[in-house]
């Protein structure tokens, strides 16, 4: 019995360290773990990577661009290089461990952040978006000049997107160009988004808020009418509520055959048309521009929309309010009220009760 405890004596021995030794690489792998898992000490530094926005906080921001085509490891290498992470090589290993695909775009990192963290928003996409408000009024050239502005899309790009045929075609648009067509709103788009996909978002906002505003089916005939007014009134009211009001001047006007004569399609040629400055005042030799869109010069409608109409515009393009009167004129300036009259001869005499009262004033 003696032989035998003496005999296992140094195979326990042998069993205890390898135990020892097997909680010992534990230890020092789950350490191993935590220590390059972890992020580098001390601020990420400054590379062409991204940009670091100050924080009075221990957060620091930063942007960074995963490529198109870019493999894990040469991302792995540019996080390495940008002081993001502490180890290139835990990066190659999640990555061998890990097979979901990096998704190209741009990111916002809050860091300190582990290696895990940082891939989990690669992987799942979340990329940074950037916010842009297209206000309601304005044309394509604007708003290609508001996103380009923005880094969301070149503006020629967008241009070039909203004048494609197909894509017209494919929203049955009968004009040329997508003007008018996309919605005026706040909008979150990554950096460098395709213009074309900028342009369907625009075009997809624009026909639910259609929808849900006109239930009956129109052709794309009647609707681009419509759009029409509505791209007029939206250039011309100031208050809300005088807005179906205009819409249904322009109404009357049309049914008996007179021009339009909106100021608004005067500054259009003049701006979009032209290319000169916004005026701060229109003279007659404006309005005797020869070009389709003015509509002082040519009864009917203007060939396309002038403007991005919004919901108050849109609203009053389909539900006009019916009356008798055929012009309207500014008569308040500071509240944005209008003067509606049935008569020519009333119409004059509201422009010099105005004009006599701004001199008294």
């Amino acid at each position: 019995m003696a032989g035998i405890i003496r005999l296992l004596k140094p195979i326990g021995f042998f069993i205890g360290c390898l135990m020892g030794m097997g909680v010992l690489c534990s230890v020092l792998a789950v350490g191993g773990f935590m220590y390059f898992n972890a992020p580098p000490e001390g601020p990420a530094e400054q590379d062409t990577t991204g940009v670091a926005e100050p924080d009075e906080s221990t957060t620091q921001i930063r942007f960074f661009e995963v490529y198109t085509g870019e493999s894990a490891m040469a991302v792995g290498r540019r996080l390495k290089d940008a002081g993001i992470i502490r180890s290139y090589y835990f990066w190659y290993m999640l990555s061998r461990l890990d097979k979901g695909y990096l998704k190209a775009g741009t990111y916002r990192l809050e860091l300190p952040a582990s290696q895990m963290a940082i891939r989990s928003v690669f992987v799942t996409g979340q990329q940074f978006l950037i916010k842009v408000t297209i206000p309601e009024g304005v044309t394509l050239k604007k708003i290609a000049k508001i996103l380009e502005t923005a880094e969301i899309c070149d503006a020629a790009a967008f241009l070039t997107a909203a004048a494609e045929k197909t894509l017209c075609a494919a929203y049955q648009i009968p004009g040329d160009t997508m003007e008018g067509f996309l919605y005026p709103d706040t909008y979150f788009f990554p950096r460098d988004y395709p213009a074309s996909l900028v342009v369907r978002a625009m075009a997809d906002t624009f026909f639910k808020r259609i929808a849900a505003l006109h239930s009956k089916t129109l052709s794309p005939e009647e609707l681009y009418q419509k759009v029409i007014i509505a791209s007029v009134v939206e250039r011309e009211y100031r208050v809300d509520e005088e807005a179906p009001l205009m819409a249904g001047v322009f109404y009357n006007r049309l049914d008996i055959g007179m021009a339009l004569q909106s100021c608004a399609t005067v500054e259009y040629v003049i701006t979009e048309i032209q290319g000169r400055p916004h005026p701060t005042v229109l003279y007659t030799k404006d309005t005797e521009i020869q070009d389709p869109y003015n509509t002082y010069m040519r009864s009917g409608l203007p060939p396309g929309p002038i403007s991005a109409p919004g919901a108050v515009a849109l609203n009053a393009a389909f539900n006009p309010v019916r009356s008798e009167y055929l012009y309207f004129r500014l008569v308040d300036g500071a509240a944005g009220r209008h003067y509606f009259s049935r008569t020519l001869d009333d119409h004059i005499r509201a422009g010099a009760l105005y004009v006599k009262g701004s001199s008294s004033s």
